[in-house]
């Protein structure tokens, strides 16, 4: 058996790219998509026991390469069996490549810039405050990145192969190739420089994957599989280049069979309002037949139109970081359960919800908690947090397979963000 297999059950939408539902099959269980991959950064979500996690629903955990590296160290986490075994997960689990850290440590670095930019406006605003960004601890060169620990401040290289190195011993299902996440602020010449490395450590990542020095199959490359990431920034051109090459790019195998990609990730940060055409753009030209993910995306308007669009997998920190803060999600938008109301609101969180927090405490207890600063405000919100995107994705299959996809999303999408 390959690292992973993938079947689409059902595809819906009047032409490409459709809204499909499938079962992607890995080594450690069964992933149902579309599906919201939760984010355990550090291999754990924070707050949360994996026992917790699971009773949400989730299926699949994705944790961070370049934070596992600093700590405890990959070496480490391999010695332990890999991520099932030291984080007691074990469902299938994926690892990012380092190269969100690349932006996020680097041209994002004391920016406020996430994911999303709000538009033209925010993308000039941004650009006048470059000359006084302090110094990155993130460098980037032709053969990798120069990272600064955020622990300690001691110097670290990533190249293609030793991202791949690290992500075999965290031992992941579903790992990444070493990229280049750009802001949608960098000009249209240096968009097609970093797409252009990017390529070129996608190749070096195929390559290390696949074969030891000796020019052998190695072990991991059959129990993990290795997924390309497109970018292109905001340029329609750039990004529909950037598929069509790692669509295309593969290695040749001793038995003169070619291997490529195992599936695709669509990385890059958007202006919110283009976010839907580039993976449009993207999702148009990549192979029907294997996974997409799209990195670093968790709204529930996003999740519909990435859905439609053709995508398979989601990973975000939203859901938790804001649980984390007091913020809850609902069917009508966010909750600040810190608000005065709810005080002495003794209600569930959601009329409806089936997670443990809506089953055992009320509003009024989880205000309390955070008002108080104790801990278990924090962790309760999470589990509703996880459980409240991970049913939506869900519930989104289900209405793909029932072929009331757009009927549940004008629905849905009618009711967010209103006020209760």
């Amino acid at each position: 058996m390959s690292a992973i297999e993938f079947k689409i059950v059902k595809k819906i939408g009047e032409e490409a790219p459709f809204a499909r539902a499938g079962i992607l099959t890995t080594k450690h269980g069964d992933i149902e998509t579309p599906a919201f991959v939760v984010v355990g950064t550090k291999a754990t979500v924070k707050g949360i026991t994996p026992e917790m996690l699971k009773d949400t629903g989730a299926q699949v955990m994705l944790s961070n390469t370049y934070h596992l590296y600093l700590q405890p160290g990959n070496e480490v986490v391999r010695d332990a069996g890999g991520l099932q075994g030291f984080s007691n997960w074990h469902g299938p689990t994926m690892t990012d490549s380092g190269g969100f850290q690349a932006f996020s440590l680097g041209a994002a670095f004391g920016k406020n810039i996430t994911k999303f930019t709000k538009g033209e406006s925010e993308i000039l605003l941004q650009s006048r405050r470059d000359e006084s960004s302090p110094l990155k601890p993130a460098q980037i060169d032709a053969n990798g990145v120069m990272f600064r620990s955020v622990i300690d401040g001691s110097v670290h290289y990533f190249t293609p192969e030793k991202s791949i190195q690290i992500q075999h011993d965290l031992g992941a299902d579903i790992i990444f190739a070493f990229d280049e996440c750009t802001s949608p602020q960098e000009p249209y010449a240096y968009q097609a420089e970093a797409m252009d490395r990017t390529h070129r450590w996608a190749k070096q990542s195929l390559m290390y994957h696949v074969f030891d020095e000796q020019g052998k199959i190695k072990e991991a490359s059959e129990r993990q599989a290795l997924f390309g990431i497109v970018q292109g920034g905001r340029s329609e051109k750039l990004r529909k280049e950037s598929a069509e090459v790692l669509k295309n790019m593969t290695i040749t195998l001793p038995d003169g069979s070619t291997k490529g990609f195992d599936g695709f990730g669509i990385g890059g940060s958007f202006a919110k309002e283009d976010m839907t055409t580039a993976v449009e753009w993207v999702n148009g030209i990549l192979p029907e037949d294997k996974p997409r993910h799209l990195l670093g995306i968790g709204e529930a308007e996003d999740l519909f139109e990435a859905v439609e669009k053709g995508c398979d997998l989601f990973d975000c920190v939203m859901p938790t970081r804001n649980g984390r803060t007091g913020t809850l999600l609902t069917k009508y938008g966010k909750m600040n359960i810190s608000n005065a109301k709810y005080v002495n609101d003794f209600t569930k969180i959601e009329d409806g919800c089936e997670c443990y927090t809506c089953k055992n405490y009320s509003r009024a207890y989880i205000s309390h908690l955070f008002r108080a600063k104790e801990m278990l405000g924090g962790t309760l919100a999470t589990i509703h947090n996880i459980y409240f995107t991970v049913q939506l994705v869900k519930n989104i299959r289900e209405s793909i397979l029932n072929d009331t996809f757009f009927k549940f999303k004008k629905e849905f999408l009618s009711l967010y963000h209103k006020e209760e």
